[in-house]
């Protein structure tokens, strides 16, 4: 893991300190407005170059990881992240639909590095990125409009044409970028030339949508500071909750150790980015939605690198991994 993958939370957070103190200066602010969308589309775009869906093969070898994590992110965890915003953030209808739209978004990407730290079942891992993708393109407004209730009061057309926008194009762009790419120079050079800078080029592109979405809305963030606190509460019960019923599970199924590794980081990492990118595109009149999203990398990538230590797989419990 490079130092900065290692240190992304403090570089998120030194982002959004940076882009606070440029938009105190209202031009700045007005013209950063401009570049959050197309920096969070093009940072997706470089996370879904990376994704190969020849890896869904690897499923075969553990079903019950997949099935047990799919019903985890896509039923378990929705109704979780619709309790607790219900439970601890009522007075918010904006932090409860940011909460919701991050917690229902789960992971595909940085689960990877912390499921190789912990010695888990990187074929699965592999296998479940491409599902939760796909799944979480469908299932994102449903979730948004059946459990945000009143509080989303947001179009269904408009939802699911920022959802199309915000996913469909970065997806088709990144499908066309692998295909040239292998059509022009082969596999093994896109594999291992193109796709490490690509990879190289998402914290970039994250730390810069971060600094230009607070300087857009420096005002707003300032002035809703003490509502912002209040994602702590939620955020931290989920990051306790999931990973234990992640465990239990994996115990109660009896799974080897590197596939509970597994199915505990697809069930507790989530997909701020594309949530961010969702936020910014379906609710650019609530940008206290879009700010929240920012607090929730701040716990879950330290929450991640704990984790990745306490359920690490021993030499003693290895098991032929893929």
């Amino acid at each position: 893991m490079s130092t900065s993958e290692k240190f992304q939370s403090v570089f998120v957070a030194l982002a959004a300190l940076a882009g606070l103190g440029a938009g105190l200066f209202p031009p700045v602010g007005e013209a950063a407005g401009h570049l959050v969308l197309p920096a969070l589309m093009l940072m997706l775009t470089a996370v879904f170059a990376q994704v190969d869906v020849g890896q869904v093969r690897e499923a075969g070898s553990a079903g019950r990881v997949v099935v047990t994590s799919l019903v985890l992110n896509f039923v378990f965890t929705p109704l979780l992240a619709w309790a607790l915003g219900a439970g601890l953030l009522g007075h918010s209808p904006d932090l409860r639909i940011g909460l919701l739209l991050l917690l229902v978004t789960p992971c595909t990407d940085w689960y990877l590095v912390f499921t190789g730290l912990a010695r888990g079942h990187m074929g699965v891992a592999a296998a479940v990125l491409p599902v939760n993708l796909v799944l979480q393109l469908l299932l994102l407004p449903v979730y948004v409009l059946l459990l945000g209730g009143e509080a989303a009061m947001v179009d269904a057309g408009t939802l699911l044409e920022a959802v199309l926008l915000v996913l469909l194009v970065p997806l088709l762009l990144a499908v066309v970028l692998r295909g040239v790419a292998r059509r022009w120079k082969g596999t093994d050079w896109r594999d291992t030339v193109l796709i490490p800078r690509v990879a190289g080029a998402v914290l970039p592109l994250l730390y810069t949508a971060v600094l230009a979405m607070f300087a857009w809305q420096a005002r707003t963030v300032l002035s809703h500071f003490g509502e912002l606190a209040a994602l702590l509460p939620p955020l931290l019960l989920f990051f306790v909750v999931a990973p234990l019923v992640a465990v239990l599970a994996a115990r109660l199924l009896r799974l080897p150790a590197d596939q509970r590794v597994t199915l505990t980081m697809t069930t507790v990492a989530r997909n701020s980015p594309t949530a961010l990118a969702i936020a910014v595109a379906a609710f650019p009149d609530r940008p206290l939605i879009a700010v929240a999203l920012v607090v929730g990398p701040l716990l879950e990538l330290p929450v991640l690198a704990l984790l990745s230590q306490l359920v690490r797989v021993r030499p003693e419990e290895s098991s032929i991994r893929h």
